[in-house]
């Protein structure tokens, strides 16, 4: 059982500051997801730890071994870590078998040494031992990349978004395999993602990184229930942010008086709500609610995003709200919000 310990990490190229005094606890048999938008520094990160870069300031640490410092850069060979590239990065000219005992010694390489096991592990028949690469899914050939990764039983398993160019359905499947396998044999994973579902359904603890800086480390409710600032809730799935008043314990807004889920001063604040939390009723079925028009829906099958507008005076405010599927409105429509649970909001800053 192996931790990873990275202390005030820091990587620039050039005059490009690129990594910030990053810190990051990542226990033992845990995955933890980094989540960040494209330049955030999330491959950089994930680079330092392979060892593919050295760091200009801070420490990593795996297990007991310090692998990089200002002193001590231990080469990637020599750092006891599982990689999973982005493509998986299989061998088309060796069999399945072959690419996963790739990088064990000779003797294991030619006893096929723990193939059947792995591919059992990730959730494939060994029968699939002597296919070749190209002759498995997108979403097969990840699972290879994985039973590959575990083959040598690493201190650390790093995923660089193995799943991005896989299509909808095969992503969720192959991410719960992997999943799944990870946590049979007590890896700790570090996964690198843009994909907010991603790292919500699979990280132990998610990491957000920002503009090289770590924003917010916590369990994936609390970082889609209770984000760190109005920047963060936008990014980490679907927001409404909406102008109001706080005043114990509640805050008054365009929606009603609203329970708040954290204290906050008292005073102006923008309200969030996830747009599952706005219940949606026609004028006809209800008594009491919010009034608001429906102007366009987008409809998914299992749900639909309803955009809306409210009308106080001369104010017009728009609004998301999801539904199911089977209960979406039409454009036109009227309808009666009211909203469901506690609700966040974040002291608002005065504009000069």
């Amino acid at each position: 059982m192996t931790e990873l310990v990275i202390s005030g990490l820091g990587k620039a190229f050039g005059t490009n500051a690129v990594l910030r005094g990053v810190d990051l606890d990542v226990a033992s048999s845990s995955l933890v997801a980094i989540l960040g938008p494209s330049g955030s520094g999330k491959t950089t990160l994930l680079r330092l730890v392979c060892g593919f870069e050295r760091a200009d300031t801070g420490a990593i640490r795996i297990g007991d071994q310090i692998v990089s410092d200002r002193a001590i850069h231990v080469p990637p060979e020599h750092r006891h870590i599982g990689y999973v590239a982005q493509d998986g990065g299989l061998f088309p000219h060796l069999s399945v078998a072959d690419n996963i005992v790739f990088g064990l010694p000779r003797d294991q390489r030619r006893a096929r040494h723990r193939v059947d096991e792995l591919l059992e592990l990730v959730g494939l028949p060994p029968s699939y031992a002597d296919r070749p690469p190209q002759a498995l899914s997108g979403g097969e050939q990840q699972r290879i990349s994985v039973a590959r990764a575990l083959a040598p039983s690493p201190a650390l398993v790093l995923l660089d978004e193995p799943f991005s160019s896989l299509d909808a359905g095969l992503r969720a499947e192959t991410r719960l395999a992997v999943a799944n396998a990870l946590g049979a044999v007590g890896a700790t994973g570090l996964l690198v993602t843009h994909d907010q579902p991603e790292a919500l359904s699979m990280g132990h603890r998610v990491a957000v990184l920002r503009e090289g800086r770590l924003v917010q480390i916590a369990n994936p409710e609390t970082l889609y229930r209770l984000p760190a600032d109005a920047a963060l809730a936008q990014f980490v799935g679907e927001a409404v942010l909406l102008p109001g008043m706080a005043r114990a314990g509640m805050a008054r807004c365009s929606l009603g008086e609203l329970p708040l889920a954290a204290p906050v001063a008292d005073g102006p604040v923008d309200v969030l709500l996830r747009p599952e939390q706005i219940r949606l009723t026609t004028v006809r079925d209800a008594t009491a609610g919010i009034r608001a028009q429906v102007r366009e829906v987008s409809y998914y099958g299992h749900d639909a995003s309803v955009y809306l507008t409210l009308s106080e005076g001369n104010v017009v405010t728009p609004i998301t709200a999801r539904v199911p599927g089977y209960d979406s409105p039409h454009p036109g429509d009227a309808v009666l919000l009211s909203v469901e649970g506690a609700v966040f909001a974040y002291p608002r800053r005065a504009v000069n």
